[in-house]
């Protein structure tokens, strides 16, 4: 395509040492020749049966007719004649479609036929030359001329969209010429294109010969004009459309739908109120709202997890009766059964020539139409077929409320040297812009966005809906991850009921309020209209409809199914179970991908989504869903230890005595930052300890999804804490302290807050078989667990245990207290960790310990009376019975020397 928008194209057809010229075609794209060049006593030398098998290529070359300078080259194609060695055969060639080649790139195609005749030398077996239509101009035989019937093609020229400018002038006063098979129609002008994108009328009729077979259809092109000053009138956007096949129609056949149209008519209208189905609003099946309680476990995410079959993320929402909703897997448009949301208009591309040699032509605008191709009588006295474009809606603007949810990111292309990225939604539509740079979610390419934008705007001239995805930089400048493009108009526009989906039940009250402007009984008579249908029928009890022709119970939609206190009326719960039997748009969410300008055929990541568009007319629409991601909520677990009991003995005396110096250290997964302990009992010789100690560990805490959130910095110069998600549990050891070396570890038990073991009462019950883990394979007895947020407080025993060579051996038995607290209970029943103050709920005494628990080098006189003399007592008192006996001797052998010898001196 050269740089203007037309050309004067004309071929050059040559064989062998021999070429000729068609007529040159003025002002076309899709030139249609009607010719037959005829070369004369063409000298080919050889064998006809070799030829006949191997002919010579017929070479077709196109060229642009210029005024002034040399012709432009448009391209070539290439043909192999049909030899004809007898021509008395009636056999004739068979038109086909060839490429045309420039450069090596396809530039359009070609349909043509030849054949190559074996004369005799007085050339009577030549066939009839064809009929003439100018001067040596011959036209394409008949036997080889594509069959033609009168057809009718109906235009809907519903407007032009982004048209760019043209010679840096704004279009501004564009129409639109159609041209078919030689026929041309125009459209009117519309005089104002920036507030009135719409034609004023939007149907065109024009007839013609269509080739009766689809491979020879023409073209059908598309050529918008715009009315300048001084009478100029440049093409400034052109559209080809190939395959007419799809717009093909029976005028006659009933359709499933005879006004699809009529649908946005009935949208931009207010309600009738002669309407049959007039009911006051009553009362949910029960007058309960949610509690706090369901508030906690029920949500948007809950009713998004059911739907995706997340079930530990859901909670309870499935077994309270809640409906889901539908998750596409692609975008709406691309669902088989919505026909790419399309139905009531298509989009074309109009494009421009080239800026330079090898560019590829420019999308200029767009065009919004449809068109219908139906065949016409051949009798004038036959009555046409009916008109298919009957009852329009207004074309003039209409403003609307759009509600964008973003749910959540998919595999987002990474941005970051940490393969991640810190993603934020930027909206685009007409000239408001919404970037949300405050709420970036920091360290994923998963993110959970939960954001809701509405936005007001006129359709159709703020009709592209872009969202935007962009990584958070603090100190360069923020790049795109991808965006994603949302044709509002269509959604507005279509039958499927695309501008709001459907939801599966009827809610007044709870997550899924009903949010749409018009109750399903409405909706039900408008799609009654479309269909062509007679008004719905509404029973006196409200538990029957009658719409076209068949009778509807409510019993057939709701049996064997759960009831809750959120549902509405009877008749509005049936009339919407009617409605999503009509083949309409569910409650959805759609899965768009994102794509990049850089590399706009690699996918950049996906946005879980979906758009409401709501019609000011219709009044406001009802409150939109809360998507916001779940906030974890404050808990706290309080553990006191009070006993433990059957510690193993790690170590020995200096008197040989086996004892363990116990202590208890607890801690969450996840949360080892904040391991506490308690004080040491000192010289248990039985195992037994005592503490009365409290821990105490906040944490936060989802209670939908039943796990606790951890934030934690990757690396210390990280700006932003990367979240993780991790089951509540609690990890508690025993440990034997030393002092001149590291503490032996003992054993340890692990309580999971959501199945937790239910303690024993006394110790002489606490055994290894209570944990799970521990339960043999064929025994029948379920465990006993509780779910400690329900039950809030558990005390008791629990089994301590160490893994030896493969097997849990029991380590002891500690008696604890736990409980589980929110935020409010933190506050109204405040405790301090160990014995510290506030040292209440309960108040915690110092453990009354025998008097043998001391450490032996900070009290001498106690470890002489309970270690030493204890233990080596009778060994002191014959120490000591022994010295004085000694003593004794040790006197009796000084003074006997001193004795004998005054004896002897003095006997008497």
């Amino acid at each position: 395509m050269p740089r203007c928008l037309t050309t004067d194209p004309y071929a050059h057809v040559s064989f062998l040492h021999r070429s000729k010229t068609t007529e040159i075609i003025h002002s076309t794209l899709n030139p249609t020749w009607d010719e037959t060049l005829i070369f004369d006593e063409i000298e080919i030398y050889g064998d006809p049966q070799v030829v006949a098998q191997n002919p010579p290529l017929v070479v077709v070359e196109l060229f642009d007719n210029d005024q002034v300078g040399k012709d432009e080259f448009l391209g070539r194609t290439t043909c192999s004649p049909m030899v004809k060695l007898n021509p008395e055969v009636d056999f004739s060639p068979k038109l086909l479609w060839y490429p045309v080649m420039n450069a090596g790139k396809a530039c359009g195609d070609v349909l043509l036929a030849a054949e190559l005749i074996l004369r005799e030398k007085d050339g009577s077996n030549l066939p009839i030359l064809p009929s003439q239509r100018a001067p040596n101009l011959y036209m394409v035989p008949q036997g080889i001329r594509p069959v033609v019937q009168l057809t009718a093609i109906e235009i809907l020229a519903w407007g032009l969209r982004n048209m760019k400018n043209y010679q840096m002038a704004s279009v501004t006063s564009p129409s639109l010429i159609v041209e078919c098979g030689g026929e041309m129609v125009e459209s009117v002008v519309i005089k104002n294109l920036k507030k009135t994108p719409n034609f004023p009328g939007s149907v065109l009729f024009m007839k013609v010969l269509l080739p009766k077979e689809e491979l020879y259809t023409p073209s059908l092109i598309l050529k918008v004009v715009d009315h300048r000053q001084f009478g100029r009138k440049p093409i400034v956007g052109q559209c080809t459309i190939d395959l007419l096949e799809h717009f093909r129609c029976d005028p006659y056949a009933t359709k499933e739908d005879i006004a699809p149209q009529m649908k946005v008519s009935l949208l931009s209208a207010a309600p009738r109120r002669d309407v049959v189905i007039e009911m006051e609003d009553s009362q949910p099946l029960l007058t309960a709202q949610l509690t706090e309680k369901e508030e906690e476990i029920v949500d948007w995410w809950s009713k998004f997890y059911a739907s995706v079959g997340d079930t530990e993320k859901c909670g309870q929402y499935i077994q309270k009766g809640y409906e889901t909703l539908k998750v596409y897997n692609c975008e709406l448009e691309k669902v088989p059964e919505f026909k790419g949301l399309t139905d009531f208009c298509d989009t074309f591309k109009l494009r421009r020539g080239k800026s330079e040699e090898n560019d590829d032509p420019t999308v200029v605008g767009e065009f919004k139409g449809s068109f219908r191709i139906y065949p016409l009588p051949d009798d004038p006295t036959v009555p046409p077929p009916p008109r298919q474009f009957c009852e329009l809606p207004d074309s003039g603007p209409q403003e609307c409320i759009i509600r964008i949810y973003i749910a959540r990111g998919l595999d987002l292309q990474p941005k970051d040297n940490n393969g991640l990225c810190d993603p934020y939604i930027k909206i685009t539509l007409g000239k408001k812009v919404v970037e949300d740079r405050d709420h970036y979610v920091p360290n994923t390419v998963n993110p959970i966005f939960g954001r809701m934008y509405e936005l007001s705007c006129y359709l159709p001239q703020e009709k592209d809906l872009k969202i935007s995805v962009y990584d958070y930089d603090m100190l360069t400048r923020d790049e795109k991850v991808g965006e994603t493009t949302i044709d509002l108009e269509n959604r507005f526009l279509s039958r499927f009921g695309s501008h709001c989906g459907l939801p599966q039940q009827y809610c007044v009250s709870g997550v899924n309020t009903w949010r749409d402007q018009l109750k399903p009984t409405q909706i039900l008579q408008n799609t009654a209209r479309v269909k062509g249908y007679s008004l719905p029928v509404l029973s006196e009890n409200g538990l029957r409809i009658n719409y076209g022709g068949r009778d509807y119970t409510l019993d057939e939609f709701e049996a064997n199914k759960k009831l809750h206190e959120h549902l509405g009326p009877a008749e509005e719960r049936l009339a919407l179970h009617i409605l999503r039997t009509q083949g309409l748009v569910p409650e959805h969410v759609e899965t768009r991908t994102l794509y990049s300008t850089f590399q706009p055929n690699i996918s950049q990541g996906k946005l879980q989504m979906w758009v409401d568009v709501f019609p000011k007319s219709l009044g406001p629409p009802g409150l939109p869903f809360n998507i916001t991601p779940r906030k974890a909520k404050k808990y706290e677990l309080r553990v006191i230890i009070w006993n433990t009991k059957d510690v193993l003995l790690d170590e020995k005396s200096i008197t040989g005595e086996e004892m363990s110096d116990i202590y208890v250290k607890g801690w969450m997964p996840g949360l080892e930052e904040n391991k506490q302990k308690t004080d040491v009992h000192y010289r248990s010789l039985d195992g037994e300890g005592n503490f009365n100690w409290r821990f105490l560990f906040p944490f936060d805490y989802f209670p939908a999804e039943q796990l606790c959130t951890v934030s934690k910095k990757e690396h210390f110069w990280s700006l932003d804490s990367t979240e993780f998600r991790i089951p509540p549990k609690l990890l508690i050891q025993i440990w034997d302290n030393d002092k001149f070396s590291l503490d032996d570890y003992l054993g340890f038990v692990e309580l999971d807050l959501h199945n937790t073991v239910i303690p024993a009462k006394v110790p002489e019950k606490c055994t290894l078989d209570m944990l799970p883990e521990s339960k043999p394979i064929n025994s029948f007895k379920p465990l006993k667990t509780a779910s400690l947020f329900e039950q809030k407080s558990m005390k008791g025993w629990w089994p301590c245990y160490q893994e030896k060579d493969g097997s849990r051996v029991l380590a002891g038995k500690i008696e604890m207290t736990v409980e589980v607290l929110r935020e409010k209970d933190i506050d109204e029943r405040p405790a301090g960790k160990g014995r510290d103050e506030p040292n209440m709920n309960p108040k915690l005494d110092p453990p009354n310990r025998p008097e043998t628990s001391f450490l032996w080098f900070t009290n001498p006189c106690k470890t002489m009376k309970f270690i030493v003399w204890r233990r080596f007592k009778w060994v002191f008192i014959g120490l000591i019975l022994l010295l004085i006996v000694l003593l004794f001797v040790a006197v009796l052998l000084y003074s006997l020397p001193n004795y004998l010898s005054m004896k002897i001196v003095n006997p008497i």
